[in-house]
């Protein structure tokens, strides 16, 4: 049994990142603050977000993730 509600995949780049969900399936999204605030309005409580760490493009979307309600 999973404990979470979905899981989500992001890879992130400069200017987007994209995600997939295990249900929800892919989405894009602007690396910028109105892309987070967007992607948080539509993530859902109780997620599971993985990420690369590559560069340094991920570091603001984990410092907005890190005080999204888990």
């Amino acid at each position: 049994m999973n404990k979470y509600k979905e899981t989500f995949g992001v890879d992130i780049s400069k200017e987007v990142f994209d995600v997939h969900g295990s249900k929800t399936g892919c989405h894009q999204y602007k690396n910028n603050e109105a892309g987070f605030r967007k992607y948080l309005k539509e993530l859902p409580k109780g997620s599971l977000v993985v990420m690369e760490a590559t560069g340094y493009y991920h570091y603001r979307l984990i410092q907005c993730l890190d005080g999204y309600p888990k």
